[in-house]
């Protein structure tokens, strides 16, 4: 498998522009930092496709908490970073 592969893109003029502007100042080819968003952006979207499917299987397994039990130990988590305070 080849280190990287080609994917040509259509954006709009400005983006084109602002992207020139980050590579000028990063001194980063334009192809550089688009290739960084796109891996930041696909990889974070796989991780909320992940999160999600994770708990639909949650769901489907029964493994949930009524209201009441997720708000009080919400409730006692910021009890705890307030040190018990009110």
């Amino acid at each position: 498998m080849p280190a990287s592969t080609t994917l040509t893109i259509r954006i709009s003029p400005d983006v084109k522009d602002k992207l020139g502007r980050l590579a000028q100042g990063t001194r980063r080819s334009r192809a550089f930092l688009a290739s960084e968003a796109v891996e930041a952006y696909v990889d974070r979207e796989l991780e909320i496709i992940d999160g999600i499917e994770r708990g639909l299987a949650d769901v489907a397994a029964g493994r949930t908490v009524t209201h009441d039990e997720a708000m009080a130990a919400v409730r006692a988590a910021i009890d705890a970073t307030r040190g018990g305070k009110a």
